[in-house]
């Protein structure tokens, strides 16, 4: 079992801050980068709403943005495995008890960062049209649907915020839910 200062699970923009910053601060950071390196990000055709990455010739794209992130975490000493956390043990300490599929370690300080996955539909052209008219996130995306109609998928509290912040920039919203009623609250 291994013993570090800091374990930072995930690694999208912030993990990979954390990283920056507790790499800077000489914690010896170990940051468990998940499924993918950089997380939802990583996933973005066109990032526009990231601060000093926006240029007007090119869009930076997720995949851009995770690498200079990625680069600069390592530079400052951020150690990058990459496995996925299967069971955490806040209960007893410091140290917290962290497992991975292939390592166990005792950390003093643990920041989780997950983030969050959507719900795939499953239907023909989502993925083959993501970024390109199918967005996960209507919040980060909504700007390029300006004058659109546009269609979000579900029922609950997410897709009502989402679909109630997308009135701002669509031509028209409108919400497809497999139930009689909606589950927002």
């Amino acid at each position: 079992m291994e013993k570090e200062r800091v374990v930072i699970i995930g690694s999208g923009p912030a993990g990979l801050t954390a990283a920056i910053y507790t790499a800077r601060a000489q914690l010896n950071p170990v940051v468990i980068v998940g499924t993918q390196i950089g997380g939802q990000i990583s996933l973005t055709h066109e990032v526009e709403n990231y601060p000093g990455f926006w240029r007007e010739e090119s869009t930076p794209t997720g995949p851009e943005l995770v690498e200079v992130m990625q680069k600069q975490a390592e530079h400052f000493g951020a150690r990058l495995e990459y496995d996925e956390v299967v069971e955490v043990d806040f209960s007893k300490g410091p140290p917290f008890y962290i497992k991975t599929y292939g390592k166990e370690y005792l950390a003093d300080g643990v920041i989780v960062t997950a983030g969050a996955s959507p719900r795939h539909l499953q239907v023909p052209g989502e993925t083959e049209f993501l970024g390109r008219g199918v967005s996960y996130c209507g919040t980060c995306d909504g700007f390029f649907f300006r004058g659109k109609d546009v269609v979000v998928v579900g029922g609950g509290d997410s897709a009502m915020e989402e679909g109630i912040f997308l009135t701002k920039f669509a031509n028209k919203v409108e919400v497809i839910h497999r139930r009689d009623e909606l589950r927002a609250g």
